[in-house]
C-alpha cells in the first residue's frame, strides 16, 4: 500500500473517533445512557475515546507528510484531513442523528470543499 493511501486510510479511522468523541455523547444523552453522568465523566469518556484519534492521527500525518518520505505536503495534508472530517460526519450524522437534515447549503459547501482539495493539488 503506497504511502499516501496509507496515510488516507488513517485519517478515516482517526476522524471516526474523533467524531464519536465530540459528538458521540449527544446521541448516547439523547437515548438516556449517559444522561445520569455528570459532564466530567462524559468529558473523561470522550477523552478516553480520543486517545484513539491521536493514536491514528499521528501515524497518518507522518506517513504522509513530503518531509517523512509521503506525499503530501502540510497544506494538502490539513485540507485532507478537513474533508475526512466532514465526510465521517456526514456519515456519523446520517447514522447516529437521523432527526437532523442537510439541506442544499450544506451540499454546496461540501462542493466548496472538495474544490478547496482540487485547489490545493494545484500547481
Amino acid at each position: 500500500m503506497n504511502r499516501g493511501l496509507a496515510s488516507i486510510l488513517l485519517l478515516l479511522v482517526s476522524n471516526s473517533f474523533m467524531t464519536l468523541a465530540w459528538y458521540g455523547h449527544l446521541r448516547f444523552n439523547i437515548e438516556g445512557k449517559l444522561g445520569k453522568w455528570g459532564l466530567f465523566a462524559v468529558i473523561l469518556i470522550s477523552w478516553g475515546i480520543a486517545l484513539f484519534e491521536y493514536i491514528f492521527q499521528v501515524p497518518a500525518n507522518r506517513i504522509g507528510y513530503k518531509e517523512f518520505g509521503g506525499p503530501f505536503t502540510l497544506v494538502q495534508l490539513k485540507v485532507i484531513q478537513e474533508v475526512v472530517t466532514l465526510l465521517v460526519f456526514v456519515a456519523f450524522s446520517l447514522v447516529f442523528f437521523r432527526q437532523e437534515s442537510f439541506k442544499l447549503n450544506h451540499f454546496i459547501a461540501f462542493i466548496f470543499l472538495i474544490l478547496a482539495v482540487f485547489f490545493i493539488f494545484k500547481d
